[in-house]
């Protein structure tokens, strides 16, 4: 029987041209995405892919139509989670976020211009909405030095050029986040710079149909990788030499074997350290009967953050009273404020109308109630009410939106915390919580 290369280099050859995303069926292909495993489980969990083409259009056609309402001849974006949402394109992201060499040119009449790596322009060739690749965008001092403004004003210039013909007479550009060299020619060519971020973080709030399956399948890899760090955790810390740093590798490896991209925080603590929260994951020795918290913070599958935080008790002894009575508080908290969500609410009333943790827990509380989450954390935060900006976000949920609702349960002067967050869906007539994974029955005094 002959064996063809044809037959072979494909993902799955059984399946055609292309995936269950629809996308190329090709061990070669160009956009990153899942792997064998991620699919596979996906399909036991009888979870429905999305259509990624279409996703795609439904980013690019929202993020116009923002622009078109605001009266902007384009939006020109630097961040590289503003240009995945556009273009669904990536290259050294974590990179690219403090050294930025790609932008992405969206103009009021839909065409789109990507600049890239000089040497990479290929990497946006598999989205036929990207209609240019360019490179050239580099204003940062590392890669320009002394000749910074030449090749901002050269940058500038083609950026000008573009709208010259796709927004003719259009001097309104909003731009998210440049270099101050960039920001100096643009508007020495005419151009009045608006407030990009908040045309991106609007238009980015509202999932599209494709974006909350991507959204499904990204916290069922997460929740996964969650589980494989927790039979980590309670097999290997009774050894005695197990780090905090060694448990939190496990959710870096199982996140990457599902396709997942990279995680934003360290945020795994241990004992004692989970008070004051926000230390960050070390090489402190985990022991037997303590408590490890953590918040994924994980830009996952598809590239969509999964951002749940659990607290679990290790250990065969039972855990203090004291820590179970804040579990519970803490779960009380967050299941609460879950049952306030539904299209029409109010931003600023979910602030007024929280659940109240107890004085003793207020100092420390979380930095917010809730906030989006999409690509990353995301509009709209919402905050504690000792901590609400009127008119800050004077807004209302919609269906599609999707938010994260979280608890920061930190005694003073303590020696633990309980940190606790789930993912959640508004739809139609309320909210579906995405989040499925448990909450440590130890804790809950079950």
């Amino acid at each position: 029987m002959n064996s063809h290369f044809r037959d072979t280099r494909k993902i799955d050859p059984t399946r055609g041209a292309t995936l269950g995303d629809n996308t190329p069926n090709d061990a070669n292909r160009i956009e990153i995405g899942p792997t064998q495993l991620a699919y596979r489980e996906w399909e036991e969990a009888g979870l429905v892919l999305p259509d990624l083409q279409e996703m795609r259009r439904y980013r690019w056609e929202r993020l116009t139509r923002h622009i078109v309402a605001r009266d902007y001849a384009g939006l020109l974006m630097f961040d590289p989670l503003n240009i995945r949402y556009a273009t669904d394109s990536t290259n050294m992201q974590l990179w690219n976020m403090h050294n930025p060499f790609r932008a992405t040119l969206l103009c009021a009449d839909g065409y789109m211009v990507m600049w890239d790596y000089k040497n990479a322009p290929f990497l946006s060739s598999f989205n036929p909405l990207v209609r240019e690749a360019r490179s050239g965008a580099s204003m940062f001092y590392f890669s320009t030095g002394d000749r910074t403004d030449e090749a901002a004003e050269a940058f500038a210039a083609e950026v000008a050029d573009v709208l010259r013909e796709h927004a003719p007479g259009m001097q309104r550009l909003a731009v998210d986040k440049i270099m101050v060299p960039g920001y100096r020619a643009l508007t020495a060519a005419g151009f009045e710079v608006m407030e990009g971020e908040e045309v991106t973080e609007k238009a980015r709030s509202v999932k599209g149909p494709d974006e909350i399956k991507a959204m499904r399948c990204a916290v069922d890899a997460c929740e996964k990788a969650c589980a494989a760090m927790e039979d980590f955790a309670r097999r290997e810390v009774p050894r005695g030499d197990v780090s905090e740093d060694d448990i939190w590798a496990v959710l870096h490896a199982e996140s990457i074997r599902r396709g997942g991209e990279w995680i934003e925080t360290r945020l795994l603590t241990s004992g004692p350290r989970t008070n004051p929260w926000f230390q960050e994951s070390g090489g402190r020795i985990v022991s037997e009967n303590e408590i490890v918290g953590f918040d994924t913070d994980l830009v996952g599958s598809y590239g969509i953050c999964v951002d749940i935080s659990r607290t679990w008790w290790i250990g065969d002894a039972a855990p203090r009273a004291d820590m179970i009575d804040t579990m519970r508080h803490a779960h009380e908290h967050i299941m609460t404020n879950m049952e306030m969500l539904k299209p029409g609410v109010r931003i600023e009333d979910l602030s007024r109308n929280t659940h109240v943790l107890h004085p003793h827990l207020q100092k420390q509380k979380y930095g917010c109630l809730m906030h989006g989450v999409g690509l990353c954390d995301e509009w709209p935060m919402v905050a504690y009410p000792d901590k609400m900006v009127p008119g800050a976000f004077d807004y209302v949920l919609e269906p599609g939106m999707t938010i994260c609702v979280e608890v920061l349960a930190s005694p003073e002067d303590g020696d633990f915390s309980i940190k606790l967050e789930d993912q959640v869906l508004i739809t139609e007539d309320g909210y579906e919580n995405l989040t499925t994974y448990p909450f440590d029955p130890r804790l809950m005094g079950e």
